[in-house]
């Protein structure tokens, strides 16, 4: 009975694999945006893993290229992915690529210390002030236009590490950047005493969608964006869309121990 009972293991396990090697690959170029996207993250992150979970529904294996930003999207472009995540809407995109429905709903604010009595109501409030900011980072095209008139002055690195170090020293005065991604770089990079110094203010600059990109270059792009986008709509009236959220908030998604770096 034994040796029968692990047969029938065994040719259920090997059917699994063949199940899953049938299936059609799709490959996605990605840039590392913690705690939405990284290779360090459980699932790659929760966008990563609804975006696999998404597509496993519609009988597709996922696989996930971590590159620096501009070379997944020239890479996608070029037709060497499937589609890449996730981007903010610009017209100019529209040149090369489809746009999903909207798959991740952003929140950006201003990060400040709690010692500084910050508030604000329109751009103008921040005359004057000294901001940190990502490179070729865009925060929306009004805010965007408000930086371009020099009214601030915004010095751009390429990490919110340094971002929120700068804070801490008082070399910046805030530091706008989508709320979680903001808590997931202090969690990660600083200690619980830095962390309690800084703040953010509950008025958003901006609301903001991000989307699944498909090449135009490749033609099974349209066919492939209805399914996602019809299978998307069904994972967000249902309810289970929201819960992927709801796991992030938990900590569900975080560096396994072992992929957490030693301290010195």
């Amino acid at each position: 009975m034994k040796w029968k009972t692990l047969f029938v293991a065994v040719c259920l396990l090997l059917g699994v694999f063949v199940q899953a090697s049938e299936q059609p690959e799709l490959k996605i170029s990605v840039g590392d945006w913690p705690p939405y996207l990284s290779s360090d993250l459980r699932h790659n992150g929760v966008i990563a893993h609804l975006i696999s979970d998404l597509l496993a529904d519609e009988g597709y294996r996922v696989s996930f290229q971590f590159l620096p930003w501009p070379r997944a999207y020239s890479s996608a472009a070029a037709g060497h992915f499937d589609a890449t995540a996730v981007w903010m809407h610009k017209d100019e995109r529209e040149a090369d690529f489809l746009f999903s429905a909207p798959l991740l709903d952003e929140q950006f604010v201003f990060f400040h210390l709690k010692s500084l009595p910050f508030d604000w109501r329109s751009f103008a409030d921040l005359s004057g002030m000294k901001l940190g900011g990502g490179l070729e980072y865009s925060y929306g095209p009004r805010f965007d236009a408000f930086l371009a008139e020099g009214k601030v002055k915004i010095e751009r690195v390429s990490h919110d590490q340094q971002n929120f170090d700068k804070l801490l020293k008082e070399r910046v005065t805030l530091y706008p950047q989508e709320i979680n991604v903001g808590y997931a770089a202090l969690r990660s990079h600083f200690s619980a005493a830095e962390q309690a110094r800084i703040t953010h203010h509950p008025k958003p600059l901006l609301i903001n969608h991000s989307y699944l990109m498909l090449p135009k270059s490749l033609k099974g792009s349209p066919a492939l964006l209805a399914r996602f986008n019809q299978r998307l709509q069904h994972y967000r009236k249902s309810g289970r869309y929201q819960r992927y959220f709801d796991d992030l908030q938990q900590g569900k998604y975080q560096a396994e121990p072992s992929a957490l770096p030693v301290s010195e």
